[in-house]
Parts: structure tokens; C-alpha cells; sequence
């Protein structure tokens, strides 16, 4: 279920530029999580791979398909994202974004929560097919991958950290008809909270850090700290 179905046959709203700009959307490493609300699953995925990848200059943001703009965490994700070392005032300042076609020219990589994220991400963007999945699909496919393949699929692009993380990136998305697909579709989504009980919560977050784990996993490997990033 989508946290935020519009009715039939409404207009998707239009953010403002101002309420949809991504801050530090120019970084060289950049990736984007997407959900619907931007309130629950995709901030809280932005600010644990934040944490983890911040040393390595990883630029990571999030978006909504049907974003609340200038909505902040439901206190639920707030207290989820907290109790995993995220500072207390990082979760309080995230605001709800619009999902727009400029988010997506930058990014390495787009992450989306779900099926519909990823569908809905492609049909603003056809050319980001090959590095948009949902963070679960990601994860069953780099899974497949060692750190050895990883790390040979990088070393003909030279040092450069940008050009680095697309080459995994595609050879992830190689995996695509190879790799086993899941027993359900269903099991590439991460289960939607908004609205519903703690319990749910708990069983979001559950597929979700081990998914991110994974992105972490392939992002370390395919950039090393201190590398060097093209203007």
C-alpha cells in the first residue's frame, strides 16, 4: 500500500522549486532513496546510509513519489532512526520532498522502497532503468556478487570514485534474469508503516537494514576512502 494514495483522478501536485531541492544534490557520490510520503521508509533509509557512508563523501538524499512537503518524520520513524545512531537533530530536520525529474540526473544510484517507486522513478526517467531498484531487489542481486568480482568490475575505470560506483552499479543490475528471482514479488518491496502499528514499524525496519547493508557492503567496496571524485 502506497503511504499516501492520491484520489482518482487527481492532479499530481507540482512542487515549488524551493520545496523540492535536494541540499548538496551537486555532490559527485550521490544517491537517492524514494518512497511515497517521504516521511517514513525513504528518509529513514537516507539517514542511516548517511551515517554509514558519510565518511566516504556519499551525498544521500530522499524523495516521494506523492512527497507531504515540509512534513517531518512520523515519530515512529524518528524514534527508529535515533535508536540506530542517527543525531536526534538530523531526524527532526528532515522535511517531506516532492519526487521531480531533476533529483534523478545526478544520482550513482536510486533506491526505491518498492515496485511502485521503481516504476513510477523509470517513467519520469526511462534512462535511469539500469540504476533504479528497490533497496530489497539491490540487495538480492549484489548478494550474488563477492567483494573479489566487485572490486575487479572497478579497477578498469581508474580512481575516480563516481566512475567507480556505476560500474558496480551496473554490474549489479547484470544480475537482473540471473540471479534467482524472489518467491514473491513482494519480497523486494519494504512493507509501508504509515499509519499503521508499531509492530509494522519494527517489521519495515527489519527488511530494511539488511538491504542496506548490502548497499553499504558494494558502495565500501567500490569506493575506497580518500578517492579521488572528478569535478
Amino acid at each position: 500500500m502506497a503511504e499516501f494514495p492520491a484520489p482518482s483522478g487527481a492532479p499530481a501536485r507540482v512542487a515549488s522549486p524551493q520545496e523540492s531541492a535536494l541540499p548538496g544534490s551537486s555532490a559527485a557520490l550521490e544517491i537517492v532513496t524514494v518512497c511515497t510520503g517521504n516521511i517514513c521508509r525513504s528518509p529513514l533509509a537516507e539517514l542511516l546510509l548517511r551515517r554509514r557512508l558519510g565518511d566516504l563523501g556519499v551525498a544521500v538524499h530522499s524523495v516521494g513519489t506523492r512527497g507531504l512537503v515540509g512534513t517531518p518524520l512520523t515519530e515512529q520513524t524518528r524514534k527508529l532512526a535515533v535508536a540506530r545512531g542517527v543525531p536526534a537533530e538530523q531526524a527532526a530536520a528532515h522535511r517531506g520532498r516532492w519526487l521531480e525529474q531533476h533529483h534523478l540526473v545526478t544520482p550513482q544510484l536510486v533506491l526505491a522502497m518498492a515496485r511502485e517507486h521503481r516504476r513510477a522513478v523509470v517513467e519520469l526517467v526511462p534512462a535511469r532503468l539500469r540504476s533504479t531498484f528497490t533497496v530489497r531487489e539491490f540487495a538480492r542481486l549484489a548478494a550474488t556478487l563477492r567483494d573479489a568480482e566487485l572490486t575487479a568490475a572497478v579497477e578498469a575505470t581508474g580512481p575516480d570514485a563516481a566512475a567507480r560506483l556505476r560500474a558496480v552499479v551496473a554490474l549489479v543490475a547484470g544480475q537482473r534474469g540471473v540471479a534467482h528471482p524472489p518467491a514473491e514479488p513482494s519480497d523486494d518491496d519494504v512493507v509501508d508503516p504509515y499509519r499503521r502499528s508499531w509492530r509494522t514499524y519494527q517489521r519495515s525496519v527489519a527488511q530494511l537494514e539488511p538491504a542496506l547493508d548490502e548497499v553499504v557492503r558494494v558502495v565500501r567496496v567500490a569506493v575506497p576512502r580518500h578517492a579521488p571524485v572528478a569535478d
